[in-house]
């Protein structure tokens, strides 16, 4: 009898069944469709609790002057009844929805509010232009509420030179030591509270080193938007 000899064909015929177990294994790695659907229902969820704590948070902003955004986004939440400090809106979500809302609901009020703010600030940078002033906040940037202060940055030789100038014209003010910072470096600043034409004004004392540097109120918070004389000059003469 002779033997049959394993030919080219019985080899691979034979392959077929020494992979079937790794076969197997690949098909039963499924995607786990329901972990991804639950994580994107999650994230939907999450979404729509930070913009309705935005949209809160602006009412709150624009009925109650409130211009804290840290607080208006706490009463927000309580309100909604939220206590998971990972459900809160960032402020340009806040500010995105502030400007929506005062433009249907304070559509005359606000601008006019806005315009007789800024005359104000120019006023009190013009008085204080040798200490290079910048107009900076709520009131720059066009969404101050009822009770807003002026916030204007300083960078003087000294402290000092901007207090003996306020001491001189009698104007009272209160001190306090504060930080601002560019990139991950903090920087000491003094904030000086007072009134300018019975409006709250705020001045932030700064190094003049520190002018040109993009400065921060926190290591991880935006950049100060700030407008100098000149810009603010236009947007008084422009209405804007």
């Amino acid at each position: 009898m002779f033997r049959k000899r394993r030919g080219y064909g019985d080899a691979q015929a034979s392959k077929p069944l020494a992979r079937a177990p790794i076969l197997r294994a690949a098909l039963s790695c499924k995607p786990d469709l329901q972990g991804t659907h639950a994580m994107a229902r999650h994230g939907k969820r999450q979404q729509a609790i930070r913009s309705s704590i935005a949209a809160a948070a602006a009412r709150i902003m624009a009925e109650d002057g409130v211009d804290d955004f840290a607080l208006a986004k706490r009463k927000a939440a309580r309100r909604l009844g939220v206590e998971d400090g990972q459900w809160l809106p960032a402020n340009h979500e806040i500010e995105a929805e502030l400007e929506t809302y005062r433009a249907i609901y304070q559509a005359d009020e606000h601008p006019a509010r806005i315009r007789e703010l800024r005359e104000i600030a120019l006023d009190a940078m013009r008085a204080l232009e040798r200490f290079n002033p910048y107009l900076t906040g709520a009131v720059l940037k066009g969404i101050a509420g009822r009770y807003a202060e002026i916030e204007l940055q300083l960078f003087p030789e000294s402290t000092k030179d901007v207090e003996l100038f306020l001491l001189d014209r009698g104007i009272l003010y209160t001190a306090a030591p504060a930080r601002r910072f560019a990139g991950d470096r903090a920087m000491s600043a003094s904030v000086l509270s007072l009134e300018w034409n019975g409006v709250p004004l705020k001045l932030t004392v700064l190094d003049p080193r520190d002018e040109r540097l993009a400065l921060k109120t926190s290591v991880a918070g935006r950049v100060i938007d700030r407008a100098g004389i000149t810009q603010v000059s236009e947007l008084v003469g422009g209405r804007a």
